[in-house]
């Protein structure tokens, strides 16, 4: 099963690709953080320093972790789904589903290992980064080495490693209990399911988002940027909450166009929830961590204006910046990762459209109708999300739920979010029509 898997990947780097850019920069913004514990445990670190150093690879590393692991199984999971006819003629073959599993599971493992692994020196680096803007603010001694160690080696390698099982064997049984018939369906025509696993992740995380609500208001009433360390974990566990329903939210889209192109944009759009929902979860968590944590910042700052600042008050302002960044960088390039692949995987369908008569720009148009509806939907649940964090820390902060914003920030990022989706998805189609259609479709 092991040479069978390596053969597998060298023929099918297409479609390994994005799980394995996924697996990378996930080890590497996990490393970053987790090379900040080992530096707090270093010697020579003074109390404050060791202090500041542990809460931000902890928390931060915390949230990260969760966010990756999330990230790396939809992508892993949309990698295998798009070779459900090679499955499919090996089930012929005979093969036999612990056969499957066992190879699947190869597959994925080799990309985690590579992709941490080569994560390594790009974590490393970044860690120097992190800890040199914490060294230019003060809120760390100047002679403090960065440290990169057993933490940061353990929870690369780990949280990769176990994204890539779960992702393996979530997807291998969907495949072994899967018809040959249905498998020799067009990969992006299978279905997206909805299943008790799932459904039940889902209310968890909004069951965390609606408890840490409850407490910005309530604990964090009055105690100043204290009230962040609950508003903060609210925008993302209910963003991670909707990506787990995104299944059911894109079957479920309203859907634009009219005439031939609305009703074959309709088309593609139903038979495509898997794709388009693995595609919707990074702009989700996108808007959602990213605008809900910079207001949230905006709203400290301003309430805070005039005053004496409180003690840690500017590295809660540093750490939420730099983490945003980060982690904003992270979904970007997952968001890009995602829509390059599953567009990509489409070649075949595409010329298949343009066999039937349709021309070259009412492909384009079709595909960028269906961008259109995960962009402004992703934005819809993003900017839900958010809201999770910024009302309830506005009360707490300000007194008032209807905060004061700035909007500029938050057209700021839906403006990016379009760009890069639209760009990602487009640029992709035309490379993918550039071929003729009698070669494409016997890909």
């Amino acid at each position: 099963m092991f040479s069978l898997a390596l053969s597998s990947l060298r023929h099918r780097t297409a479609a390994f690709a994005a799980a394995f850019f996924a697996l990378f920069l996930g080890a590497a913004l996990v490393m970053t953080f987790g090379s900040l514990i080992d530096t707090a445990l270093g010697e020579g670190v003074d109390p404050a320093s060791e202090e500041t150093l542990v809460i931000m690879g902890g928390v931060v590393g915390g949230w990260s972790l969760l966010l990756v692991a999330f990230a790396v199984t939809s992508t892993a999971t949309l990698g295998v789904r798009q070779r459900a006819k090679e499955i499919a003629l090996l089930k012929s073959a005979g093969a036999v589903p612990g056969q499957l599993t066992r190879m699947i599971l190869a597959e994925v493992l080799v990309l985690a290992l590579a992709g941490a692994a080569l994560a390594v020196p790009l974590g490393a680096a970044c860690g120097r980064v992190v800890l040199g803007l914490l060294q230019d603010s003060g809120q760390i001694a100047p002679g403090i080495e960065h440290a990169f160690g057993a933490v940061a080696l353990g929870q690369g390698f780990g949280i990769t490693l176990l994204s890539a099982v779960g992702a393996s064997l979530i997807t291998a049984r969907r495949a072994v209990r899967m018809r040959v018939t249905e498998s020799l369906l067009e990969p992006t025509a299978a279905p997206a399911r909805l299943g008790g696993l799932r459904t039940g992740f889902g209310l968890l995380f909004f069951a965390g988002a609606a408890t840490q609500a409850v407490l910005t208001v309530t604990l964090g009433k009055g105690t100043g940027i204290e009230a962040q360390q609950y508003a903060g974990a609210a925008d993302i566990l209910f963003a991670l909450g909707l990506a787990c329903f995104a299944p059911v939210i894109v079957r479920r889209l309203p859907l634009p166009g009219f005439g031939t192109m609305g009703a074959l944009t309709r088309e593609a759009l139903r038979a495509r929830t898997a794709s388009l929902a693995a595609a919707l979860i990074p702009v989700v968590l996108f808007i959602g961590a990213g605008v809900g944590t910079l207001y949230m910042q905006e709203l400290d700052s301003e309430a805070s204006a005039g005053l004496i600042p409180e003690e840690g008050q500017r590295a809660v302002e540093t750490l939420n910046y730099v983490v945003t960044g980060m982690i904003a960088l992270f979904l970007c390039i997952m968001l890009i990762n995602t829509l390059v692949a599953s567009t990509t995987a489409r070649s075949r369908e595409f010329a298949q459209y343009r066999l039937a008569g349709a021309t070259t720009s009412q492909v384009q148009t079709m595909v960028a109708l269906e961008t259109l509806t995960v962009t402004a939907t992703g934005v819809l649940f993003g900017t839900l999300a958010s809201l999770v964090t910024i009302v309830p820390f506005s009360y707490a902060r300000t007194g008032s739920w209807i905060p004061d914003l700035d909007p500029f920030v938050y057209l700021t990022a839906v403006v990016f979010t379009a760009a890069v989706t639209f760009a990602a998805t487009l640029l992709t189609t035309r490379r993918s029509l550039a071929a003729p259609p009698v070669t494409a479709v016997m890909v």
